[in-house]
């Protein structure tokens, strides 16, 4: 709960820093309420809908309410999805004013011991290390391999986890061992005709955790006519950061990554996951206010683009065989690929382009569904009733094959499927992992 003199912080950061010009712009028109899933899920409940959030973010700057217990629930229940901006008729930056008061609010708020060593341990000594991300995903490849799963399992350990968690940790992937976590690719060459020189952003979790994946998305790349850079002093993009109300942390980040890729000579910085690559390309909203950052950090947004985006541009789908067993495919969007990137059709366009399957648009495939970083996991009533939806049209699609663009949303809906007792009959990938499927079938 947050104390007078804490709300009195807040109202007076709120009128310092709030983006007074995007309050302004909301019309109250109304044409993002469709588009919100907790406004919808919520029951039609106007303060969890975009447009309400931005009016209780002008009526603290305005004296007109406290940032109480009510206001900060508010903010808290949002995805950060920003399904709203593509449809608002004004162009308001919603993405940015979450952000801003969700940092504002946890900078001058106190909060309880066991949340401060959480935060403290997560975003400010995991996160940033690379080496302590590796080791920490080992002990979790340790438990997997040691057999210390299969018994945490056999005597029901696991129960006393929440149930969500315990369906979670049924889908996690299998963890590679720490010795391919630390023997990862400086430089790859083109394997075609080379036609770019691109630099490969690979991420903390992603080169971790989803580590296969990004030995695919190099090696399409390589397929595609890519030369490929992969700079050894990145670090984490700062996502779960921006969103989680530590922005000076994930400032000190976008200014190791640019350190990092500017002076490679790359055409493009290359993603594979739909929230690494939104975070990265606001750069240049994040260091905005920095004189000596902000023109590297424009420069540095300008060359960030997904893999499908690249691999359609050289036209990878048609001078590639690609090739599956028969099956049906559908696809789950990216909140941020979509909505943030703006990449939508691209990931289809390849997905069509595989021979032997059928691909059938899911209803709704735009709609979050439900992981947006670790939602899932902090508000996981919420999450679970999004999913429960999703699922709900991905069998209405008659889909085997249910592919996504983000390691969340492809964790995500594993556990959907896991829930809805479908694993032998259904099946969640990343769209790179199924198209060096493809390539190898074909």
């Amino acid at each position: 709960m947050t104390t007078m003199k804490e709300q009195e912080k807040i109202q007076e950061q709120f009128k310092a820093r709030m983006n007074e010009d995007d309050l302004l712009n909301c019309m109250r028109c109304g044409f993002c309420l469709p588009t919100c899933p907790t406004y919808i899920e919520s029951g039609y409940k106007e303060s969890h809908s975009p447009r309400g959030r931005i009016a209780l973010m002008k009526a603290v700057v305005d004296e007109v309410i406290e940032p109480d217990e009510d206001f900060e629930r508010s903010l808290e229940l949002c995805l950060g999805c920003r399904a709203c901006e593509p449809v608002c008729p004004s162009g308001v930056n919603y993405g940015h004013l979450l952000e801003d008061a969700r940092d504002i609010i946890n900078q001058n708020k106190k909060h309880s011991l066991p949340a401060r060593i959480v935060r403290k341990t997560v975003f400010q000594g995991l996160f940033p290390h690379p080496n302590r991300m590796r080791g920490t995903v080992g002990l979790l490849g340790f438990y997997q391999r040691s057999g210390i799963q299969t018994i945490a399992r056999k005597i029901g350990f696991l129960g006393l986890l929440p149930e969500s968690l315990v369906t979670m940790e049924k889908v996690l992937p299998k963890v590679p061992t720490m010795k391919e976590m630390k023997n990862r690719p400086e430089y790859l060459p083109a394997i075609a005709e080379k036609v770019n020189r691109v630099a490969f952003f690979s991420g903390c979790l992603m080169d971790t955790m989803f580590l296969k994946t990004n030995d695919a998305t190099m090696k399409l790349l390589q397929l595609a006519g890519c030369e490929v850079v992969i700079p050894q002093n990145q670090v984490c993009c700062g996502a779960l950061h921006g969103h989680s109300g530590e922005k000076q942390t994930a400032k000190d980040l976008a200014k190791k990554n640019i350190i990092a890729f500017e002076n490679l000579n790359v055409d493009y910085i290359i993603t594979n996951a739909g929230g690494c690559g939104a975070f990265l390309i606001d750069y240049d909203h994040l260091l905005k206010d920095d004189p000596v950052w902000k023109d590297r950090a424009k420069d540095f947004k300008e060359k960030i683009k997904d893999i499908s985006e690249v691999l359609v541009a050289v036209d990878f789908h048609q001078k590639v065989k690609l090739e599956l067993p028969p099956q049906v495919i559908t696809y789950q969007d990216s909140c941020h690929l979509r909505n943030v990137m703006k990449t939508a059709s691209a990931p289809r366009t390849l997905l069509t382009g595989i021979q032997g399957v059928e691909y059938k648009e899911m209803k709704d495939a735009d709609r979050c569904c439900g992981s947006a970083g670790i939602y899932n996991i902090v508000e996981s009533e919420m999450s679970m009733v999004m999913l429960d939806y999703k699922m709900v049209q991905a069998k209405s699609s008659h889909a085997t094959t249910i592919v996504t663009a983000n390691p969340g949303c492809l964790l995500q809906m594993q556990l959907g499927i896991e829930r809805e007792a479908l694993s032998s009959k259904m099946r969640g990938v990343h769209i790179v992992d199924l198209l060096i499927e493809a390539v190898k079938q074909a």
